[in-house]
């Protein structure tokens, strides 16, 4: 009895032990699975609501949810790096990121990428200070515009080609986001351009009183980008990911968590309007 006894014990010694190598348990299998998937290098930076770092230093936002469950369905593991903006055509041409993916609008850019269709609708606009006598467009004629640089609203007010703005002042192209809302605020400019649900949560983080003027530069269709020579499908795959995702109610699940009213934002179908 003690010998048989002695032979449970020793397997259950030996059962535990293999477990422990293997690692044993629903979770550290689910990690080792996760550690095994292929990895996508998504580009990231500071831009609110879309991506920033959290108060642990991890990245967080509409778009880094967005991608880390559409590339887990498609059996990826989405991996987030800093990059600067500036080069991010050069880094995804090179191989350097896999996309592009932050608050990047299709418009205009048809032609530089491999898109996939568009997941969000964003509108450009232009916010002012409260108390600014700015109420239009036209009433930005010889005022100071701050941008960041790369961006939709700086090709709008650098190419003259919408009737609509007027000849500026001066427009300031910054590499920093957050710089355009200090120009903003101390006066250096007398009004910034930028996604409307980036300047909202940036009056929302930073209790700021800003007034966004009700005639929007542009409404745009944000989506991930490609190099333009990418021959693995991935554009088309995200795009059918995103259609399941929209219609098990995920993508207004994530886009809620950061913004009110998530449902006009995921009217894509407007654009083909």
């Amino acid at each position: 009895m003690k010998r048989r006894k002695r032979k449970w014990m020793l397997l259950v010694s030996a059962f535990c032990a293999l477990a422990v190598l293997t690692g044993c348990g629903g979770k550290q299998t689910a990690e080792t699975r996760e550690a095994a998937l292929p990895q996508i290098v998504v580009d990231s930076d500071n831009y609110p609501p879309y991506n920033f770092e959290d108060a642990n230093g991890r990245p967080a936002g509409i778009d880094v949810e967005l991608a880390t469950e559409a590339f887990k369905r498609m059996g990826y593991e989405a991996v987030f790096t800093y990059i600067n903006r500036e080069d991010k055509k050069e880094l995804v041409e090179s191989g350097a990121i896999d996309c592009i993916w932050g608050s990047f609008s299709i418009d205009g850019r048809e032609n530089d990428y491999s898109w996939t269709k568009p997941y969000m609708v964003s509108r450009q606009v232009v916010a002012v200070r409260a108390d600014s006598t700015i109420y239009t467009l036209a009433d930005l004629e010889g005022k100071r515009v701050a941008v960041q640089s790369t961006t939709k609203p700086e090709v709008l007010f650098s190419s003259h080609t919408d009737s609509r703005i007027p000849v500026l002042q001066e427009l300031f192209s910054l590499q920093n986001r957050e710089l355009i809302y200090s120009f903003l605020s101390k006066g250096y400019a007398d009004a910034v351009a930028a996604h409307e649900t980036a300047i909202l949560k940036c009056m929302e983080d930073y209790d700021l009183e800003y007034r966004i003027l009700a005639e929007p530069l542009l409404t745009v269709g944000l989506g991930v980008a490609f190099a333009k020579d990418d021959d693995r499908g991935l554009n088309e795959e995200l795009s059918q990911t995103f259609e399941e995702m929209r219609s098990d109610g995920t993508m207004k699940r994530i886009i809620g968590k950061y913004l009110e009213h998530p449902e006009k934002y995921l009217e894509v179908e407007s654009l083909e309007k």
